[in-house]
């Protein structure tokens, strides 16, 4: 008796994983989309096209997005990808901060096929 009462409760548990996980779906694209935009302007500096206080102003908005983003992710391994992307220094080269926006993509794709 006892154990037909187990496995529903073992079923609702993982439902609500898999729901968690996908409520951090929006979260992580846009999280993605942030540090995307972020190698932009680190490579628009790197040319000289942008002027110091656009890239300075956009860096700390793309900080505060990524931050603001990163408080609603609950699955680890975004939230480590997030932990490594805000750890970076402001001018990171735009090819390491698109291998974050590679990882959190992998981590949407695993979501949305889920």
């Amino acid at each position: 008796m006892a154990l037909r009462l187990v496995y529903p409760v073992v079923f609702l548990m993982l439902l609500g994983c898999a729901q968690g996980a996908k409520r951090d779906l929006p979260y992580i694209k846009e999280a993605r989309s942030i540090a995307a935009e972020w190698a932009m302007v680190n490579e628009q500096a790197l040319r000289g096209n942008v002027r110091d206080t656009y890239v300075t102003t956009m860096r700390q908005q793309v900080r505060d997005e990524l931050t603001t983003a990163g408080s609603s992710i609950t699955i680890p391994q975004a939230v480590d990808q997030l932990r490594q992307l805000l750890a970076e220094p402001d001018d990171a080269p735009p090819d390491r901060l698109r291998r974050h926006v590679e990882q959190l993509k992998m981590i949407e794709d695993q979501l949305e096929s889920a």
